[in-house]
């Protein structure tokens, strides 16, 4: 997108946008015009009829304690950034691997520890069931993966489940599918930094005690890093996606090597299992299902490319669709080889949680030393940028809702740096909310975290079938059995993870859905309603223009604020009213006897106020006002004393704000401020 040429000098423009001045010549009878433009040193030209273009200056330049926040801002999340950047702000697939595939890779750090835990409350020896439910989840990783290159085809303007049911099952799936994302996102981030703590505190045990506290400040690092921009944050957190990568892949195979050659030493388990060892739970079938719905986590990050289709680079629903497939088979190596490497060692989880199996597995293959150090480090740099997903997903899907007017319109605006600033702070908060509420338990969150994604899964590979059913495009014969599989099986994992895990915390999910529903529905509504009420079907005749206002001005006092509110006041309305409300005759006296004059012609109303109450008698006097002339609107001019200082706010008591925020709910009623700025000495 290139900048509008500049406004060639003939273009006829706006006289308060160029201001010609005739000046005489040092000789008698010389003259010329001069010709002043006043906003060429902030504004640009633009277009054929010479407009004005923002520059940056008129951003970051500020006065007084506001340009110290603006510096302050600046500093922390860049410089603005114009609209037409926005295409080079688009993600390459290497850095769209990082943003949106972390969550999805990152889950390979503790899939298999929390399918272990599970299958650990019968016995140490049902451990070994690890290993074909990794497998299992594997093979429904793929499934869901081929489903998700068809839908990311179908729609490469984006590709969210709540666009795919929406357009294909009804506004009410779309809703259903936008809430159950929305939860799993903020989940995502919770569970993603309570992981990444938990593998710091393996290798710090101190930090421990305050895993909440390090969780909350690791939220807000994340935010300030995603208000920077998404590709900033891309280039931010692309290398310890890959420092993850890198280093796992070369711990699995050095493990694998050293297991078939048999150079490993015996595992010990920790002595707090060893009572589980003798006795546990029977392996029943529900036991197993609740783990594999445990490490069906792992396909929660999924849906974040799909969502975040537009932010890629053109062609970009090809590139989606390539990016996607690295994360499945790059997730698929580290998940499967985790999961056999643990199995056949036979480590088993710490139940204090303490201990990562992650960390067992590197401290048993290489030791205490720096190989320990780095595989930790780099677990929990990823751990804790996966929540970044959710960061680029959810203000996006904020945004689709913001824009079908299921959620306030501000979080479909872009903010400075191009970035969906108000649906970045609003997970940031609820993240925090769930983070101390759970006490930054991976455990405790893991039964939140899969249902909602699941539901919309299945809601989006049914709009799928729906679609090639409808449409008979190229290739639906395909098309049907692929998204027909994708749908079963994501059907499955969200009945088994809501069954299975439904005491342990998926209740609230179930129940939190609906509810978030409901607040979208209600938020539509009344964007309905006002849109009824706001609609103009015409312009109307001068003969139809309300009655002339009634204006009045309160004052307090005689003094410079209030005479300039009356001089705007006397501008309006040749009738205009200054009201004085006060609980002291003798005040009110004195006030009569200056009045003329100090306001000349203007009139003096004095209301008494025994209770000393200042609101309700001006209320009162403009609701008496409002029955002699009710089709005429009263118009109140306020005069605020505005100091030089911001804290010179506290020695004022602020009246005129408490007038205004009682005035802006009273029907026919308009209200004028006339700040007053003390002269300099």
């Amino acid at each position: 997108m290139t900048r509008p040429p500049r406004r060639p000098e003939d273009h006829r423009v706006d006289p308060l946008l160029e201001v010609r001045e005739r000046r005489r010549g040092k000789r008698p009878g010389d003259a010329y015009v001069r010709i002043v433009r006043p906003f060429d040193d902030v504004f640009e030209r633009g277009g054929e009829d010479g407009g004005l273009i923002a520059t940056e200056r008129t951003v970051l330049e500020r006065k007084g304690w506001h340009g110290g926040l603006r510096r302050l801002r600046t500093r922390l999340i860049g410089r603005p950034i114009s609209s037409e950047r926005e295409s080079h702000e688009r993600l390459t697939k290497v850095k769209a691997l990082a943003i949106f595939s972390s969550d999805n890779i990152s889950s390979s750090a503790y899939g298999p520890e929390e399918i272990m835990r599970v299958l650990a409350l019968a016995g140490v020896g049902a451990i070994s069931l690890t290993l074909p439910l990794a497998g299992l989840i594997t093979v429904m990783l793929a499934v869901v993966t081929i489903s998700y290159r068809q839908t990311i085809k179908a729609y490469p303007k984006g590709a969210s489940s709540y666009i795919v049911a929406s357009d294909n099952l009804g506004s009410m799936s779309g809703v259903l599918a936008a809430a159950a994302l929305l939860i799993g996102y903020v989940v995502t981030v919770a569970v993603s930094v309570s992981a990444g703590v938990a593998a710091l505190t393996s290798i710090v045990p101190e930090l421990y005690a305050q895993r909440v506290l390090v969780s909350v400040v690791l939220v807000v690092l994340l935010t300030l890093g995603n208000l920077r921009g998404i590709r900033e944050s891309g280039t931010i957190f692309m290398i310890p996606t890959y420092f993850y990568i890198v280093v796992m892949l070369g711990i699995i195979a050095y493990g694998v090597m050293r297991t078939m050659s048999g150079s490993l030493p015996e595992y010990a388990a920790p002595p707090a299992w060893l009572a589980v060892e003798e006795g546990g739970q029977a392996l029943a079938m529900f036991l197993i299902l609740r783990a594999f719905s445990q490490g069906a986590v792992a396909l929660t990050g999924v849906e974040a490319i799909s969502d975040g289709v537009p932010a890629f680079k053109s062609p970009e629903w090809r590139n989606a669709r390539t990016t996607l497939t690295w994360a499945a088979v790059i997730f698929a190596v580290l998940f499967i080889g985790i999961a056999y490497l643990v199995v056949s060692i036979g480590i088993v989880p710490d139940p204090t949680e303490q201990q990562t199996v992650l960390s067992q597995l590197v401290r048993h293959l290489a030791g205490d030393g720096v190989i320990l150090v780095v595989a930790q480090v780099a677990t929990a740099l990823l751990l804790v940028l996966a929540a970044n997903t959710s960061f680029a997903d959810f203000p996006r899907l904020s945004s689709f809702l913001a824009r079908d007017g299921f959620l306030p319109r501000q979080f479909a605006f872009r903010g400075e740096r191009l970035a969906f600033t108000t649906g970045i702070v609003a997970l940031a908060a609820l993240a925090i909310g769930l983070l101390i509420g759970f006490n930054a338990s991976v455990s405790g969150l893991i039964p939140l975290y899969t249902l909602g994604v699941f539901i919309a899964f299945t809601l989006s590979q049914g709009g799928m079938l729906v679609r090639w059913w409808r449409r008979r495009e190229h290739g639906w014969r395909a098309g049907l059995v692929i998204n027909g599989l994708g749908a079963l099986t994501t059907a499955v994992v969200a009945l088994v993870v809501g069954t299975s895990n439904f005491f342990q915390g998926a209740w609230l999910v179930i129940v939190l859905v609906p509810l978030l529903m409901l607040l979208l529905i209600s938020i539509r509504r009344h964007y309905r309603d006002m849109e009824r009420a706001l609609a103009l079907d015409r312009i109307p005749d001068a003969g139809e223009v309300s009655a002339p206002p009634i204006v009045i001005v309160p004052i307090a006092r005689l003094d410079g604020p209030a005479r300039q509110a009356i001089a705007f006041a006397n501008s309006i309305s040749s009738s205009a009213v200054a009201v004085h409300i006060t609980n002291d005759p003798d005040e009110a006296d004195a006030l009569r006897e200056r009045w003329p004059d100090w306001a000349g012609s203007t009139e003096l109303v004095v209301v008494e106020s025994p209770y000393r109450a200042l609101i309700g008698p001006l209320l009162a006097y403009m609701d008496a006002l409002q029955r002699q002339a009710p089709e005429r609107p009263i118009v109140v001019v306020l005069s605020e004393f505005v100091p030089r200082h911001w804290w010179e706010n506290l020695l004022h008591n602020q009246t005129a704000l408490r007038l205004k925020l009682r005035l802006f709910s009273r029907r026919n009623t308009i209200v004028a401020d006339v700040p007053y700025h003390p002269p300099r000495q």
